[in-house]
């Protein structure tokens, strides 16, 4: 070791205490406003399916359609690469991890709709036999990861019934054995940040009224005109939505066709990646990075029915709608119909599968400080462990083989996927 220098300083250390003392304020609004990703899965699509024909087999029912989907119009790998363009070193995997998929876990997050795709003709009775039925789900183990209600929204001429249909649902949850802990609620066509602190109001008075935690209820914020987006003064309407719900924001979705109609763009030009949707998704994601809420890109209205052309056509549409949003860092989306779920999970999984050998070598030299021909930093190897931790929920990648590329396990790869003040220093188990 060689000479050691002499450390000389000139400031006394009431400056850093003062400094510190000074900056106090600020670093408990950081810690407020900016926990940072709250490190639990995000589901990859969410599913709406009208209260009125929700049943105790539509999660069973979809992954059997889209299973017949595939049969009829692409029975083999081969068949469903050339559709879709896939490489022929991902063709075999991605097929069959889309057929397990199907077969396992058809849907990730399904919300039962009491909004625009509701046509029934008493929502007391439906939201009750929804929330009988989500409990039944969650006990025999036929639910999926996360499941809940789309309420009407607050402005008045529905706001009574939405925050009716709200108490039904939940109250038929409580009496029903309780809330899962997959529940999700998702308030939609905000437009001002005092509808967000209403159904919060609505949210602490039903936690009182059943001694639960403060807190426990959380909801998705669906993005749907564009007063959410820019408000009159200018500001980001969309930003102070996620402080108005007080911690309790979960998401923010995008709706794309409402978006679109609210901004004058035509039916046949409505589509998640038309430049309206582009620009309203962009500040979306800049108001919750950090905030630990996800954004959610929207759906596609075409429909993979009738002829194989058709749904071939259908097919690559939404594949390739699935794949720009996940290269902008939109890891969730809506689906509309069953034929859309072999595309949504095809399109996840060859992402992931991509990637996959590539983040892993580079996420092992960084924890192991082996250098490599990328100079990566801790954010960006938080970035890296995340990517893989997505893979793995979805079930794109396998335990085993990310813990043989990178020589970590779960809890490690945790650590390095920690909030944005959390230990990004982490070292491989």
């Amino acid at each position: 070791m060689g000479q050691q220098e002499k450390v000389s300083t000139s400031l006394a250390g009431a400056v850093s205490e003062g400094i510190s003392a000074s900056l106090a304020s600020v670093d408990a609004e950081l810690d407020r406003r900016y926990p940072g990703d709250p490190g639990t899965r995000q589901p990859v699509h969410t599913v709406y399916v009208p209260g009125n024909v929700f049943e105790a087999g539509t999660i069973r029912s979809w992954g059997d359609r889209a299973l017949a989907a595939l049969d009829e119009h692409a029975p083999d790998a081969a068949s469903f690469a050339a559709v879709l363009g896939l490489a022929d070193d991902l063709a075999e995997d991605v097929y069959g991890r889309v057929r397990a998929k199907l077969e396992r876990e058809p849907i990730e997050d399904l919300r039962v709709d009491f909004e625009d795709g509701y046509a029934g003709q008493d929502e007391d009775q439906d939201a009750a036999r929804a929330a009988r039925l989500i409990s039944e789900a969650y006990r025999n183990g036929t639910a999926a990861p996360y499941m809940g209600i789309r309420m009407k929204c607050m402005e008045s001429a529905v706001r009574n019934r939405g925050i009716r249909t709200t108490d039904v649902f939940l109250t038929g949850l409580l009496e029903n054995g309780g809330l899962p802990d997959g529940l999700v609620l998702t308030l939609p066509k905000v437009t001002y940040p005092e509808q967000v602190s209403a159904f919060v109001r609505l949210l602490e008075a039903f936690e009182k009224a059943h001694g639960l935690d403060a807190g426990r209820l959380g909801f998705e914020i669906q993005i749907e005109t564009s007063q959410s987006i820019l408000a009159t003064d200018g500001t980001a309407a969309v930003a102070r939505m996620i402080g108005a719900a007080e911690g309790r924001a979960t998401g923010l979705h995008y709706g794309t066709f409402d978006y679109s109609a609210c901004l004058g763009v035509s039916a046949a030009y409505q589509a998640s990646d038309h430049p309206a949707a582009d620009h309203a998704k962009a500040i979306m994601q800049v108001a919750a990075a950090g905030t630990g809420v996800r954004v959610s890109d929207g759906s596609t209205n075409v429909l993979p029915v009738g002829s194989t052309e058709h749904v071939h056509e259908a097919w690559r549409l939404h594949y390739g709608l699935t794949r720009r949003a996940l290269a902008r860092a939109y890891y969730q989306g809506w689906d509309m119909h069953p034929g859309h779920i072999p595309t949504r999970y095809a399109a996840v999984f060859a992402f992931y599968r991509e990637g996959f050998e590539a983040a892993a070598k580079r996420l092992s030299a960084y924890a192991n400080h082996a250098g490599g021909d990328v100079m990566d930093e801790p954010a960006t190897a938080k970035a890296l462990s995340s990517y893989l931790l997505r893979g793995i929920d979805c079930g794109a990648l396998d335990t085993a083989e990310v813990d043989a590329l990178t020589g970590m396990n779960r809890a490690a790869l945790d650590r390095f996927a920690a909030p944005r003040r959390g230990d990004l220093t982490a070292s491989a188990e």
